[in-house]
């Protein structure tokens, strides 16, 4: 992942460093537990835990001779060890270490994405409280709908990203596992016992049946988990850019002193959080598809998916690390401009409360059909957007003559208070943010 887009926190994690200190704490945990068993001298054991060591610089070294890095990695290990180094990698092949370390890389890099999680999940509950009786309009095919309110807008994002974060956290534990069953995943020199200390150690469970990789639909899980924090990032980013647009203008990404929002047009305040997470998203779901295609491979294992896994894990956790840091960004500093909400809210001039007013026809004795008609021809009848507290669809039902003689005037102020259409939000927000509700 380019520089622009990583954390150093989850950077550092990914780094060619790191996953060589990665590879010797497996190695180490093998040397331990094979010289408590007797495999390997214990005298052996215990210099290769002390001393194990290397530079980066001497692995990359010898890896142009060998053209193998972890043959490269063990042999520089060796090196500081000395004598004892003969026992490293006992009875291990490559991908024993390599797939075992990338359990604990991922491992560690799922705790910075879960930090992140949380920290958006508490900033949308702060926004949805805030707002919960914020009455704001409802759209559906981009039209004026129904009232809803703003809280009850940010509740459903909350509780998108609590299910991908429930998700991510189950895909985690499946994929943590240690695998050194050997070359085919048959056990024929180290057995399954040897296996079971050895996660004990590193705090990972055994893989239940290995070829002689970890089955590809861990990994898969884990990186289409990532790409379902995209989506709800996305899905949010949208909602976001749509509310921002000139013609809608109820909330605003922060705009710092001395930002700019075009090089041309002074006057620009552009959502350009949103959109870049929107492109964000879309990086997540393409690993997700690198994840399935390295699936099937051949036989016992080839090693299509090891290059695709080298570029795909590292960007998938960095770009959802990212993304899920600066969403949080957006949300805390998001401007709400409660006053042009209430102004959007008119611009349909009434229609927004036609579902119950047709409903009201109804419980007096009309036929749905009959009610429909009605409403609807008095709705269309209506300018949109130019509306006035004189004509709009509420000062047109009463003066209609059927209408009046049809339902009392309390009757529609009632429906047009909006007081029908929230009136179960913020009981039903107390129970979702209670944990009662999930």
């Amino acid at each position: 992942m380019i520089e622009r887009y990583t954390l150093k926190e989850m950077g550092d994690i990914w780094t060619l460093n790191s996953r060589f200190e990665f590879l010797k704490q497996v190695e180490c945990a093998v040397a331990k537990v094979q010289g408590e068993m007797g495999l390997i001298p214990k005298e052996a054991a215990k210099e290769i835990v002390e001393k194990a060591d290397f530079e980066l610089e001497r692995i990359l070294e010898i890896e142009k001779e060998t053209r193998h890095d972890i043959i490269a990695f063990v042999s520089a290990m060796a090196e500081k060890v000395g004598e004892s180094g003969a026992y490293i990698h006992f009875g291990l092949t490559s991908s024993d270490v390599l797939d075992t370390a990338l359990s604990l890389q991922v491992k560690a890099a799922s705790k910075l994405v879960l930090e992140k999680a949380v920290g958006l999940e508490k900033a949308l509950e702060e926004k949805a409280k805030r707002y919960k009786a914020l009455v704001c309009t409802g759209r559906t095919h981009g039209m004026h709908a129904e009232p809803t309110t703003l809280g009850w807008k940010f509740t459903g994002f909350y509780v998108e990203l609590v299910r991908a974060r429930h998700d991510f956290e189950n895909a985690i534990t499946e994929f943590s596992r240690v695998k050194l069953s050997g070359a085919v995943g048959a056990y024929s020199f180290l057995g399954p016992d040897f296996e079971q200390q050895v996660g004990e150690c590193l705090n990972l469970k055994p893989e239940v049946v290995a070829t002689q990789v970890i089955p590809r639909d861990r990994h898969a899980r884990v990186l289409f988990a990532l790409a379902t924090f995209g989506q709800a990032l996305e899905r949010l980013s949208v909602e976001l850019r749509h509310l921002q647009r000139t013609e809608v203008g109820e909330v605003c990404e922060g705009f710092k002193a001395g930002q700019k929002g075009s090089s041309a047009m002074p006057h620009k305040k552009n959502p350009i959080s949103s959109e870049n997470l929107t492109g964000i998203s879309r990086l997540l779901r393409s690993y997700a598809l690198v994840g399935m295609e390295n699936v099937a491979l051949w036989h016992e294992r080839d090693i299509s998916h090891s290059s695709a896994e080298r570029v795909a894990f590292p960007d998938a956790f960095i770009a959802a690390h990212y993304g899920l840091n600066r969403m949080t960004g957006v949300i805390e500093n998001l401007f709400v401009d409660e006053e042009r909400i209430q102004e959007n809210l008119e611009l349909s001039g009434g229609q927004l409360f036609s579902s119950h007013v047709l409903l009201e026809y109804v419980k007096k004795g009309w036929t749905r059909e009959r009610a429909y008609k009605k409403v609807q021809s008095l709705s269309h009848s209506l300018k949109v957007g130019r509306a006035s507290s004189e004509t709009n669809l509420k000062s047109l039902l009463l003066a209609d003559e059927e209408t009046k003689a049809l339902i009392e005037p309390s009757a529609i102020d009632e429906i047009f208070s909006g007081k029908r259409h929230i009136r179960f939000i913020e009981s039903r927000m107390e129970q979702i943010y209670s944990g009662e509700l999930k």
